[in-house]
């Protein structure tokens, strides 16, 4: 059965965390990729930013929905909520704007494993770590790679 390290792309594309969101967006669209691992100085997944995270942070803010009764305001979204979605779209950097405690697996995980986590976190591409550092990347098109050469 094939594992994860035999299908994934070794040589990965990422960004830091520091890098601006017009960084990302440029890498993006110049690499033809809809989203990075983002890793630290010691190549550790600390997050993944994607196109939907820029295209979040370039919609339309809503205003949190709130009821009032009898002069009180009942906030129909958590303040928390409402808090992160403003960070977001008030962002500038990466680390602003990525998504933080990213889904990762390791390389001796099974292709049908890999494929099964993808559609269940309906997730396009998941980092491979090893001892906590990147070592690949896998995408629904090395899925569909791996389908083709078994036939």
């Amino acid at each position: 059965m094939l594992q994860a390290r035999d299908i994934m792309t070794r040589e990965v594309i990422t960004v830091a965390p520091q890098a601006s969101v017009l960084e990302l967006a440029r890498l993006l669209a110049d690499s033809r990729i809809s989203g990075v691992p983002v890793v630290n100085a010691e190549d550790r997944v600390i997050g993944v930013a994607t196109q939907s995270d820029l295209i979040d942070r370039a919609k339309k803010f809503d205003l949190p929905h709130v009821i009032t009764i009898l002069d009180a305001h009942i906030f129909l979204e958590t303040p928390a909520k409402f808090k992160k979605k403003l960070e977001k779209l008030l962002g500038s950097t990466v680390a602003d704007i990525m998504t933080t405690k990213p889904i990762t697996i390791t390389g001796d995980l099974p292709v049908d494993e890999v494929a099964t986590l993808m559609a269940a976190k309906k997730v396009h591409t998941l980092p491979v770590v090893e001892d906590g550092k990147l070592i690949g990347i896998i995408g629904k098109i090395d899925i569909v790679r791996s389908l083709a050469q078994e036939s």
